[in-house]
């Protein structure tokens, strides 16, 4: 099996993939052991800061000691720059707010998902023609499933998550799931400001654990 495969396997399994980002490495580190606690083996850390790089380096370093089977991938991808500084860190796969062709050159013959930020069907077009295989829809809250099931024959040949408007309820989930995604990706809405400001790590495991029940019944 690709490690592509082995990524995209993983998330679809998982069916949601909790993104975040903190400054503080601690909290950082006590998130990511709070989401593996849950039953998460793949999730996604922003690079939004001037931490971010050295926190990134320091999850993978304690996912080698105590969690080996968490695929740990960075978003907020932009540049090829930023490709290659979290791909020597350890990163198992990128993640994108929009296409950017060049880190899609750099990623794909080396065997790792890069999954870009798409809104319109020519933006899928150039990240299928550049051999994306995992679409993020972004905003998902501006783009809605509506669009989803618009498009979804179009692509058959590709899996799509959304990101942005994902509730953690029922009902938005099951929506998202309806209008044909692969998997959901949930930041703030399900690792939110409160809960990290308040380091209130078990309400961040048992509200992941709520989700992944729910995806579950649904599937």
């Amino acid at each position: 099996m690709t490690k592509i495969q082995l990524v995209t396997n993983t998330i679809i399994n998982q069916g949601v993939l909790p993104l975040y980002y903190n400054a503080d490495e601690t909290v950082t580190l006590e998130i990511l052991k709070s989401l593996y606690r849950a039953g998460i083996r793949a999730v996604e850390y922003t690079s939004r800061g001037e931490a971010a790089l050295g926190n990134f380096k320091k999850m993978v370093e304690v996912r080698n000691a105590e969690m080996p089977e968490m695929l740990l991938g960075i978003g907020t991808v932009k540049n090829v720059k930023q490709a290659e500084e979290y791909y020597q860190a350890g990163a198992d796969f990128f993640i994108s707010p929009g296409f950017v062709a060049e880190v899609a050159a750099f990623l794909i013959p080396k065997d790792f998902l890069y999954s870009p930020g798409c809104m319109t069907p020519t933006e899928i077009i150039e990240a299928e023609n550049a051999g994306v295989t995992f679409i993020k829809l972004f905003p998902g809250n501006v783009l809605g499933t509506g669009f989803m099931s618009a498009v979804k024959d179009v692509f058959p040949n590709l899996k799509f998550m959304p990101t942005g408007g994902v509730d953690t309820t029922k009902e938005s989930i099951e929506s998202w799931f309806k209008a044909g995604v692969s998997a959901v990706g949930m930041g703030s809405k399900l690792v939110s400001k409160d809960l990290m400001a308040a380091k209130d790590y078990a309400a961040i495991e048992n509200e992941t654990k709520k989700v992944l029940d729910i995806i579950q019944a649904l599937k």
